[in-house]
This record gives C-alpha cells, structure tokens and sequence, in this order.
C-alpha cells in the first residue's frame, strides 16, 4: 500500500494504458464488418465475394487487388446503380490503409447492401501478408 501512495502517478498511468489496451482489443476499428485478410480470402475464395476498391483511379492502377473494381469512395452514391446487382451479394470494400472504405461500407448499407464487408488495414495489410497485387488496368 505504500509503494501504491509513493507511485500514485506511475499506477494511475499503468491503470489508464491497460485499460485503453483492453479496450482496443476487444473493439475492432473497422466496425462489426471488418475482415482480416485471411477472412477477406475465405469469403472470396467461398462465397464469391466481389471487391470494390474505393481510392482514386491513380492508386488503383499503381496496385490493387485481382479483380477488384474501382469506384472512388467520392463517387459511391452516384454510381450506386452499377452495384445495384450486388445488393445480396457479400461485397468487400477496400482502401489504402482502410479508413475510406469504412465510410464506404456505411453509405452502401444506407442504400440497402445487406452484406458489405470491409477490409480491415486495407492494401496496405493485403501486401504485408504478402497476397498478390495487380498493376495496371482500370475495370
């Protein structure tokens, strides 16, 4: 109890870090539709899942995922009816580092898909598992 009085400081501080720890281990940053890698594969791989790549056409074309569609996250709402095929469907939204495509997700769940996913870490995590990438061609 002493050394707790003395260090009042340094316990608060080691309270407050575990707790922040906890809790950004049991709440994941992209939502209840987030995908691992390994997930996002599994649903590829399973289920067809179709991706949609959210960055601008020049981060597209610089490398995205095979057979990834591109449809800037600015333009989501607006080219919606292309997608509208897909409503049923389970789709996976994809960004740079992740962060665009959780704001994707939400808008094309507004417009009534059921089954959006997004990719959690984004290319940016599909490469550091050191999954394949495709350069060139707009789709």
């Amino acid at each position: 109890m002493e050394f707790i009085e003395q260090n009042i400081l340094l316990v608060a501080i080691a309270v407050i870090s575990g707790t922040m720890l906890a809790v950004m281990s049991f709440r994941r940053p992209g939502g209840s539709n987030s995908l691992t890698t390994t997930q996002a594969t599994l649903l590829i791989n399973r289920e067809d899942a179709q991706i949609i790549d959210v960055r601008e056409p020049d981060e597209y074309v610089a490398g995205h995922l095979p057979e990834s569609r591109n449809v800037p996250a600015a333009r989501i709402e607006e080219r919606a009816s292309e997608l509208d095929k897909l409503k049923d469907a389970p789709v996976i939204l994809v960004c740079q580092s992740g962060a665009r495509s959780v704001a994707a997700c939400k808008q094309l769940e507004k417009l009534g898909f059921s089954k959006v996913h997004n990719l959690d870490g984004g290319i940016n995590a599909w490469r550091a598992a050191g999954l394949p990438l495709k350069k060139g061609t707009k789709k």
